[in-house]
């Protein structure tokens, strides 16, 4: 019988903080081999050295080490070796070659998920810093993931808990720079991009959207910033007229100390500590989720966190929630396909003259059914 289970890659990021933790601890669960195949783009000696740090009934976890994603075996643990084993380990430290191993996990995973070879991608933290080099030039996952798996239309940084699900305008941009990119046409590429995720990926039928102003109090009428007035205010009409129901602007600290986010199936903040501080200020589990990509990848919803790494502190829950979330969000597409795999042909209608009916009033309701029998 031909296995169903999703293969699902996982990128081990930064070998000096807490990613193989919470990869190790999350994956540990015999549970999970029972749901999907994971397998992790890394090294065996860099994990068993992490491991080491973890408790006891951690550090005898097998590896199904393999050479490739084609050679996976199901209901293992399975690891690529992508980086040396002499790849120096300074756990709590960034180092450039914790930056390089990073990538080279990254790389290879973008590879096999690019081929087939593997259906989905949930990655650990990366330090943005360390990773930098000719081949990476970006300010995080996103945007390289944007490059490598862009769908033409805008991509889309999201944070999904069970609380609410944040969207972001500008992703890592310094907020110096972020109203340059604060434009009518980036905010209705961003609200296509959230209400089809929305529809397709999470099953909302209409879907209300909320937008955040950018400035204080909404801008107050133009006194405080004119560009709820002149770009996002227009933006959401026009979203509205092309049948997305997105609302506002709205000015963030009313919103989310009111509760008003409860009302809203998803919110669409202009940058990122506007959305993500109050996302995270209720749940530090939640999910990174780039929408708009041709591939699914997710990501717990924190940093490398040198400070807790070695110490055997971390928590994995975020990185469980990514894990599950890839494997629903598989199976959601692959629903959705088979729902619309050969759609019966359109047919223009003929011409043809109305067929008139005389109204013959509410008689015909007291008189007997002609076979003699009632409606079943």
């Amino acid at each position: 019988m031909e296995n169903t289970k999703p293969i699902i890659a996982i990128s081990s990021g930064d070998i000096n903080g807490i990613g193989y933790e919470i990869m190790l601890k999350g994956i540990a669960d015999p549970h999970i081999c029972e749901i999907c195949t994971p397998v992790i783009y890394g090294n065996q000696q860099i994990a068993r050295e992490h491991l080491k740090t973890m408790d006891e009934q951690l550090q005898n976890m097998q590896f199904c080490v393999i050479n490739s994603a084609k050679e996976v075996r199901h209901g293992k643990i399975n690891l690529i070796n992508v980086y040396p084993d002499n790849t120096p380990l300074q756990i709590g430290k960034s180092t450039p070659e914790a930056g390089h191993a990073s990538f080279l996990a990254l790389s290879r995973a973008c590879d096999d998920l690019k081929a087939g070879s593997v259906d989905a991608l949930v990655t650990a933290p990366i330090n943005k810093e360390n990773i930098q080099s000719d081949k990476f030039r970006f300010s995080g996952h996103t945007e390289y993931l944007t490059q490598m798996f862009g769908s033409g239309k805008e991509s889309l940084m999201m944070m999904v808990s069970a609380q609410m699900r944040v969207a972001l305008v500008c992703n890592h941009v310094p907020i110096a720079q972020v109203p340059q990119y604060i434009t009518e046409e980036r905010i209705l590429g961003k609200l296509r991009t959230l209400a089809d995720s929305l529809l397709n990926d999470f099953r909302i039928r209409q879907p209300r959207i909320a937008v955040l102003a950018l400035n204080p109090h909404a801008g107050d009428n133009g006194l405080i910033g004119k560009e709820e007035q002149d770009i996002i205010k227009p933006a959401v009409k026009k979203a509205f007229e092309q049948g997305i129901m997105a609302f506002g602007p709205y000015s963030a600290d009313g919103f989310f100390g009111s509760g008003k986010y409860a009302h809203f199936d998803a919110i669409l903040a202009m940058y990122h500590d506007q959305g993500l501080i109050p996302f995270k200020s209720l749940d530090m589990d939640g999910v990174n989720y780039t929408a708009g990509l041709n591939i699914i990848r997710t990501s717990p919803d924190h940093g490398t966190a040198y400070d807790l790494a070695g110490k055997n502190i971390a928590n994995a829950q975020s990185f469980r929630h990514a894990l599950y979330m890839a494997i629903d969000l598989l199976r959601v597409r692959k629903e959705s396909a088979d729902i619309n795999r050969n759609p019966l042909p359109f047919k223009e209608k003929e011409d043809r003259p109305a067929k008139t009916v005389p109204f013959r009033g509410l008689d015909f309701l007291n008189k007997p059914a002609e076979n003699g029998n009632e409606d079943n």
